[in-house]
């Protein structure tokens, strides 16, 4: 399994953006499989939290449903609009597969789901220094960290 420590321990400040490209909002998004394979996506919360990325699923959303029977994912960070003038941090996105965690104590919902993320892919797109070309960044487990530009 691939965690956030892996990410943080092998390019801490790539991490460091990512995760505040993730802090900017509450509300992510989230890509699931419905049973015929087709895409879903739906609103969702995370945490960065102890080199882990976690989120927690209610009982009865089909989300949850999707992830129990196929729990590969991918999760996109807020998005926000470039401003005119000044840096725009980008948008970041995070892939892999959902394990299952134990609920917090005290949980109200018994049937909720909670997971941490397993990581297949992080990656960070922005603009470059004269904002005429996007910068791609990522990190994968068994190629680490790559940047790349596209005009």
């Amino acid at each position: 399994m691939f965690t956030w420590r892996d990410v943080e321990a092998q390019c801490p400040e790539f991490a460091d953006r990512v995760r505040a490209v993730f802090a900017a909002g509450t509300n992510k998004t989230i890509a699931t499989l419905r049973a015929d394979g087709s895409p879903r996506i739906s609103a969702t919360e995370l945490e960065f939290n102890a080199g882990s990325v976690t989120l927690g699923m209610m009982g009865a959303s089909l989300k949850l449903r999707d992830v129990r029977r196929d729990p590969r994912v991918a999760i996109h960070s807020p998005t926000l609009e470039p401003p005119e003038d000044g840096e725009w941090p980008g948008d970041a996105k995070l892939a892999g597969r959902l394990v299952a965690v134990g609920a917090p104590p005290d949980h109200p919902d018994p049937d909720a789901g909670f997971f941490e993320v397993d990581l297949t892919e992080v990656a960070l797109t922005y603009l470059g220094d004269t904002r005429d070309h996007l910068v791609i960044e990522s990190w994968h487990p068994n190629r680490g960290h790559r940047r790349r530009t596209r005009t």
